[in-house]
């Protein structure tokens, strides 16, 4: 995952309408309904030991250690309200779009007589729902964090710089180096 994955996750997890389970018991509960009743897989995703999961769900573990706590909200967090999330993403990508907010280094490619070293900027920059939908698929269909670096770099390129296409014809921008990336569905 990189960045931009992040930032979408980020943005996803903003949309629940309800807090998720606090208790290690309640969090293993939720991890086992979601990889439907497999306590091999839960074990994976967390990093522990399949009979370790099973202590816990049997109630005689209680206190993970930090890391498995911090592991324990994460993927909790991915799985928590899938249809709330569904709904915000299925909003973002035909009526609302996305606000990114980033620190990144642009380079560009433009006409002589004009600059294309690369900089620093902090942008924050609503792309319309075209997109939120096309950064979506990308992410459904697996696609790496260079992938969906190009997708913003075209749509910041196009709203952004260009303006709509009002202004920098032959300027194409490239996503370098980010500093900072934050994503949030709607206007």
């Amino acid at each position: 995952m990189g960045d931009i994955d992040d930032a979408l996750q980020r943005a996803e997890y903003e949309a629940i309408t309800k807090a998720p389970p606090k208790t290690p018991l309640a969090q293993m509960r939720l991890l086992l309904k979601a990889a439907k009743g497999s306590t091999r897989t839960v074990a994976q995703r967390l990093g522990i030991s399949q009979r370790q999961v099973e202590r816990y769900l049997a109630g005689k573990a209680k206190h993970p250690r930090p890391a498995l706590q911090e592991a324990l909200e994460r993927e909790v967090r991915k799985v928590w309200q899938p249809r709330v999330r569904a709904a915000a993403r299925k909003r973002a990508a035909t009526t609302t779009g996305i606000t990114i907010e980033t620190r990144a280094r642009f380079g560009y490619t433009a006409p002589i007589g004009t600059t294309d070293d690369p900089r620093m900027r902090r942008l924050t920059v609503h792309l319309p729902p075209a997109y939120a939908a096309r950064l979506f698929t990308a992410r459904q269909q697996g696609a790496g964090d260079q992938q969906l670096r190009r997708i913003v770099a075209e749509g910041l390129q196009e709203i952004y710089f260009k303006d709509n296409g009002s202004r920098a014809a032959g300027l194409e921008v490239e996503l370098t180096d980010i500093d900072f990336f934050d994503a949030s569905f709607g206007a």
